[in-house]
């Protein structure tokens, strides 16, 4: 069952990064810590499907962008963003909700944790005629 760990929200605050430029971005709080999207960043992934960065948000007399905390893509099936942080898990948000954030319909889109396979459902059973295959990666 996935459980609501954050929210994404729209504030048109603008951010800057490293070289002193500044990008407007989307707030992702995720169990208590602040990350950020940027907003050109978002609609090229969701016009194109290709990963984005997502990065953390510091408030020091105005918005920074910190360290790349994780990547975000649109799902297989289209309809929902998965974000990747690194070291703290797999977490999803609905695209019609984020779509409603970014014209300014909505205020608020909850962000929901994928559950992580279990030992049982990560090897799957084999039917007749498949076969299994290894690596090794080095």
């Amino acid at each position: 069952m996935m459980k609501k760990s954050g929210y994404f929200r729209k504030t048109g605050c603008k951010a800057y990064d490293a070289d002193g430029i500044s990008h407007e971005v989307i707030e992702l709080h995720i169990e208590g810590v602040r990350h950020a999207i940027r907003c050109s960043d978002l609609a090229r992934a969701i016009a194109g499907r290709v990963c984005v960065q997502v990065e953390a948000l510091v408030h020091n007399w105005g918005y920074y962008l910190g360290a790349v905390t994780g990547l975000a893509q649109i799902s297989v099936s289209g309809k929902a963003l998965n974000i990747d942080l690194f070291g703290t898990g797999d977490f999803t948000v609905s695209l019609h909700a984020l779509q409603g954030i970014l014209y300014g319909r909505e205020r608020f889109a909850v962000i929901v944790r994928i559950p992580e396979p279990s030992r049982h459902e990560r090897f799957r059973k084999l039917s007749s005629g498949q076969q299994q295959f290894g690596a090794l990666v080095s």
